[in-house]
């Protein structure tokens, strides 16, 4: 690399404070500014961070010419703005998931960036973890033998809080677009889009979904077996299984973790531990630096064509729930 990616930060959330703590030990990228619609959140962010420019509107901090790359992490709701304010204003963006509320919102994103020849990638970071990195090898490498089945959930307890975000309606609230996003995600990794979405919802008492429930087939006649939940502490594991092996990967599985490959027999015949300092999300932003570098204007290990099916995917697990 040249130099590292200089990041602004979008949003100040937890979210926000785990990417610029991430980053902080990496030479590949660095938060050099954030910006909030709150001047106090601003400040306390860059107090926090030890960063020398903060700003009270998003336009200011996409506009800073000492900016690279815009990290936007904001809430669902508002990432399609956001992303698309960033890349007016000539800058690459890293957003995080779920990408946008709509399949349609992703559209619009994904082609603002083409129109401009900018990167744009979803802030799936899962995906860049080791063991996931290793697990997609060993998929691809044939260990498994043809692939048949993916299992995946993803739940767990939140306070039946009207003021939180994630029961309200008005701000993209429900299980599925902050916690199924991952098994979806993770399923469409292995398997690609899916040729058939079947889905069973309960609603929360605000009436976004609170367990959804969702079975894909897939072309191949491959399975995943999907399940989120905000009402309940899950195991979070995942596997896939395949006609020769399979792989667990133990909980939770879209952070830091390990997984085994077992034989059809059940002999054990490799675990694999991925080893990450903190949380693990300086690992998109290494990959986003090295697409930079590259000049790639889009990651192929998390297409932007993919990203808008996952949308797609979500959106049609809801819909065939209310139609049920």
């Amino acid at each position: 690399m040249t130099r590292a990616v200089r990041w602004g930060v979008v949003g100040t959330g937890r979210i926000a404070q785990t990417f610029a703590s991430d980053l902080a030990p990496i030479a590949e990228g660095e938060v050099v500014a954030v910006g909030s619609r709150s001047r106090d959140a601003a400040e306390a962010f860059a107090r926090r961070f030890g960063l020398n420019r903060h700003y009270a509107s998003y336009e200011a901090l996409c506009e800073d010419p000492g900016v690279d790359c815009v990290y936007v992490a904001t809430p669902h709701p508002f990432h399609r703005d956001n992303a698309l304010l960033a890349l007016s204003r000539g800058k690459p963006v890293l957003v995080e998931k779920a990408f946008t509320m709509t399949a349609g919102e992703a559209r619009e994103v994904v082609d603002a960036a083409r129109r401009a020849g900018l990167f744009a990638m979803e802030a799936m970071w899962t995906r860049f973890l080791p063991h996931v990195v290793a697990l997609r090898a060993r998929v691809a490498e044939g260990a498994l033998g043809e692939v048949v089945l993916v299992v995946a959930d993803h739940g767990k307890w939140f306070a039946r809080d009207p003021g939180s975000r994630l029961f309200a309606p008005e701000l993209g609230g429900g299980a599925l677009l902050d916690l199924g996003v991952y098994p979806v995600s993770f399923a469409s990794m292995l398997l690609g889009p899916p040729s058939s979405v079947r889905s069973i919802v309960t609603p929360a008492f605000t009436g976004v979904d609170a367990t959804t429930s969702i079975l894909l087939g897939h072309p191949s006649g491959a399975q995943a077996v999907l399940t989120c939940t905000s009402s309940a502490r899950s195991a979070t594991r995942a596997s896939v299984v395949g006609t020769v092996a399979r792989l667990e990967v133990e909980g939770d599985f879209y952070a830091p973790s390990a997984f085994e490959l077992v034989a059809r027999d059940g002999t054990l015949l490799e675990r694999v531990e991925g080893a990450v300092t903190g949380r693990g999300l300086q690992f998109q932003a290494i990959e986003v630096a090295r697409c930079l570098e590259a000049g790639l204007t889009e990651s192929p290990a998390m297409p932007l064509d993919e990203t808008v099916s996952v949308m797609a995917t979500m959106e049609r697990a809801l819909e065939d729930a209310g139609s049920a």
